[in-house]
């Protein structure tokens, strides 16, 4: 953006947003839930917290979402009552980079409800889940290796898990020399690397012409000439594309998927992938998503607010009755809950040794077979 319209855009969101700015430039606040005029809640430290803050009236919030959406080129209104959108990253504006989702009335029944995800504009780092408790180191080599090697990957979990920044973590770590495009309905993944290119969906004008979905951008990318096609969040049909990918040469592509488990991550992929209109039968789809799905990453944020790395599992196929094999490699068995309400405890070796060992023998990466080994309990 130029530096007038940057101006522009952060007289419109302080105007808009002007009863939370206080919280979202509060560094310690991750979102702000706005259910109605007059009731808001921030998100902090994984807790949610009643603020004191209200909108003026309901015209004024449907006012200021309007605002935010005509700014990044976007509509909400009676005939499309929903909006998804990135805010622009724009130095001084307290909103900079922010994921903003709304829906109006009568859709929401108590007003207009909004949702602004904050942009972190601080690199997290594999120390730094490590520190957290997010991943154990063992865990996080394993994965680590796996993204060395090219395994595909899914990452699951639920809304505001983490996933998107676990994946731009991961992303990090693909070795360099590939060409990595990645799509996504409204950009958030931050990744550091030297040969990306970015495609960012977009919806149909007043005419209802010119959409471009992730389905249609993941057709492009496959004559882009990929080495690793990244994908934000797998919601539709394009789970079928994403999949075709994975099979035909494009090791190492990875998306997200809301599900609360790796069991649950795969059944949901296939279930995205039968709700296009390809005529395959459900015994060749699900070949393909056992055989383009290699590693499944399962995030969660759990009741003390804490996010940890719950599962990373293999998938092995399927068996005799057609079901997926899935594999736990590293899991979290145990959770204890310390006196002040935090959680202890997390992710550890299952005693299962991945499939793909040997590949890590020939690339002669130092992970040895002792750390599969499952822990043994005191006493």
């Amino acid at each position: 953006m130029a530096s007038d319209d940057n101006s522009n855009f952060k007289e419109v969101i302080q105007r808009a947003l002007g009863p939370v700015e206080e919280y979202l430039a509060d560094p310690g606040v991750s979102e702000v839930l706005i259910n109605g005029p007059n009731q808001i809640f921030v998100e902090r430290k994984g807790k949610l917290e009643l603020t004191p803050a209200k909108f003026p009236d309901e015209d004024n919030l449907q006012a200021a979402i309007n605002s935010i959406a005509q700014s990044v080129g976007r509509r909400i209104n009676k005939e499309e009552p929903r909006l998804d959108a990135r805010l622009p990253i724009i130095e001084g504006s307290p909103a900079s980079g922010s994921r903003i989702a709304a829906v109006l009335p009568p859709i929401s029944r108590q007003g207009t409800v909004i949702s602004i995800r904050k942009f972190t504009a601080s690199k997290i780092t594999p120390n730094d889940y490590i520190k957290y408790g997010t991943i154990s180191p063992d865990a996080w080599q394993f994965i680590d290796l796996c993204m060395f090697l090219g395994k595909n990957i899914v990452v699951s979990g639920g809304t505001g898990s983490g996933k998107t920044t676990l994946l731009s973590l991961m992303c990090s770590r693909i070795p360099a020399g590939q060409r990595v495009l990645i799509i996504e309905d409204s950009s958030e993944l931050q990744v550091e690397y030297e040969h990306v290119v970015r495609f960012e969906t977009r919806q149909a004008d007043l005419m209802g012409k010119g959409e471009v979905t992730i389905k249609d951008l993941l057709k492009s990318a496959l004559r882009l000439r990929p080495d690793r096609i990244i994908v934000g969040e797998v919601r539709s049909s394009e789970a079928l594309e994403l999949i075709n990918a994975m099979n035909t040469g494009h090791k190492g592509s990875m998306g997200t998927v809301h599900a609360n488990s790796p069991e649950d991550a795969i059944i949901r992929l296939e279930a995205l992938a039968a709700s296009g209109d390809a005529k395959l039968s459900e015994k060749a789809l699900t070949s393909q998503v056992a055989s383009a799905i290699e590693i499944i990453v399962q995030i969660s944020r759990y009741s003390d607010g804490s996010r940890k790395i719950g599962a990373i599992s293999e998938v092995r196929g399927i068996d005799e009755e057609g079901k997926y094999i899935v594999v736990p490699i590293f899991e979290i068995q145990n959770l204890t809950r310390a006196p002040d309400g935090k959680l202890i405890g997390g992710i550890e070796p299952t005693g299962n040794v991945p499939s793909f060992y040997q590949e890590v023998i020939d690339n002669k990466i130092n992970f040895p077979l002792s750390k599969f080994q499952k822990a043994k309990k005191a006493g």
